[in-house]
């Protein structure tokens, strides 16, 4: 009997399983809604790769081209670089007619709580029960848990980063060219953006615990992404609700860069506070369950990385769940496989920020940057790697919608191995590399793996900078 999968959460992460699962042949149920509050989010080219290699088919059809990405950091202006400013409403609801165009069943509704059945399933295990806010309610065998930020996750042993609140507003101007820009402040950062229809948003990212305050109501009732952003809400030392609107506005005014996105626009509304301190989750993996994107791990909105990471995880996720499903015999080498990912995109993602961070010397001695130029270690981004470091190991892998163990090349900067190459498994070349005759050439040994010529050159390659000759 095939059991009954459950995605809860249709934002990127939630469809890319969804999706991923359908073509391995399961089928899958999706409960979600387009997120509601309006936001504006800046994407790379690599986010646009990973959304087509998921099957966004609509998405990629409907997103907008690049446009300007002004920086302010360290004192110094950089406006080299672009990005894609998507509307995420308009993201996810095109998520829910991709995933309704593959077959896949998609509820909207808001899960309102999950709770383990009190009885053996069918399947000789206990499975899922899910409330939703209109009170009905539907059973899972296997729950997927993709709701971002806002996804439970307080009973689950974790690691935090500094403690870090958004306040993101929407303002309405007149019709105007796509933009957006950072600039760093004595206590944080902001972020700024601007489309076509006039719709403008600013964005600030604050310190939680330099911002104490003896208010313990202060800002609450205007925060509800999590029980997290609930928990660091309270301790804000900003204004109360009525006058958040008011209080942005004066940041923003004190910001010069601020002046052409506040142009002419007024605010709508208050600002949507909400959780932004990196969150990994050290479980992410059980029996019947998997948590994927920002329910596994959530990081500093710095690193522009949110959709890329959520994804990262999202499409390695299938692989796991079906090795789960079908052979439980490799429960604990699936288990090592996810975990080992998740935590490691994590605190990659983690030194991409704090690298960044400590590029920012004007206010080294401020509570908001003394945290994060130091946080989560000391460990370089990038370690220089000579050929004798390199170690041959049998590793878990994704092998034809599984996960299988390998060998593969352990080096001091890729912990978790490469397999493949330029299509080539890498491990038969480092030993045949390594065993060759002292008087036969790199070339000569990669022709005797019949490697071909494009294949060869790349890991020449390689090899030469590895200090291999």
């Amino acid at each position: 009997m095939t059991k009954k999968i459950v995605v809860l959460g249709a934002g990127p992460a939630g469809g890319a399983v969804a999706l991923g699962l359908k073509r391995l042949g399961y089928p899958v149920q999706v409960i979600g809604e387009p997120r509601p509050f309006s936001a504006v989010e800046g994407i790379s080219d690599r986010v646009v790769e990973g959304l087509r290699y998921a099957g966004f088919n609509r998405v990629i059809a409907n997103l907008p081209e690049p446009s300007s990405r002004n920086a302010v950091w360290n004192g110094e202006h950089n406006s080299a670089n672009s990005e894609r400013l998507i509307d995420r409403q308009q993201v996810d609801q095109l998520i829910l007619e991709d995933l309704r165009a593959a077959g896949i069943e998609v509820i909207e509704a808001k899960v309102s709580k999950v709770f383990e059945q009190e009885h053996l399933s069918d399947h000789g295990d206990k499975g899922f029960v899910i409330r939703l806010a209109d009170g009905k309610e539907m059973n899972a065998d296997f729950l997927v848990e993709a709701r971002g930020r806002a996804a439970p996750s307080a009973h689950l042993p974790r690691v935090r980063g500094p403690e870090t609140l958004s306040l993101l507003q929407y303002w309405q101007g007149p019709a105007t060219e796509r933009s957006s820009a950072a600039v760093s402040l004595p206590d944080g950062w902001a972020w700024m953006a601007k489309i076509e229809s006039g719709k403008r948003y600013l964005q600030l990212t604050l310190d939680v615990g330099s911002n104490k305050s003896t208010n313990s109501n202060t800002f609450h009732s205007s925060c509800s992404d999590s029980e997290d952003a609930r928990n660091e809400s309270s301790s804000q030392k900003l204004p109360g609700k009525d006058q958040l609107s008011d209080y942005c506005r004066q940041r923003f005014e004190q910001i010069s860069e601020a002046a052409e996105f506040m142009a002419d626009a007024e605010p709508v509304g208050i600002p949507h506070g909400r959780t932004s301190t990196p969150i990994l989750c050290e479980q992410t993996v059980g029996l019947n369950w998997l948590r994927v994107g920002d329910a596994a791990m959530a990081v500093d909105p710095l690193s522009g990385n949110g959709i890329f990471q959520a994804l990262s995880s999202a499409l390695q996720a299938p692989a796991v769940i079906n090795t789960l499903l079908k052979h439980p015999e490799r429960r604990a080498l699936a288990n090592q496989f996810y975990q080992q990912r998740v935590s490691g995109l994590f605190y990659r993602f983690a030194r991409i920020g704090r690298d960044f961070y400590a590029m920012e010397q004007q206010w080294t001695d401020h509570p908001f940057w003394q945290q994060r130029n130091q946080w989560p270690d000391a460990e370089p981004m990038h370690q220089s790697v000579h050929f004798d470091q390199l170690e041959v190991k049998a590793m878990p892998v994704v092998s034809e919608g599984v996960i299988d163990k390998q060998e593969v090349v352990v080096t001091p900067d890729q912990p978790l191995g490469i397999w493949h190459m330029a299509g080539i498994p890498l491990a038969g070349v480092v030993k045949a590399v390594r065993a060759r005759a002292p008087d036969q050439t790199l070339e000569a040994c990669l022709q005797a793996l019949s490697i071909n010529m494009n294949q060869r050159i790349m890991l020449l390659r390689w090899l030469h900078s590895l200090g291999c000759r």
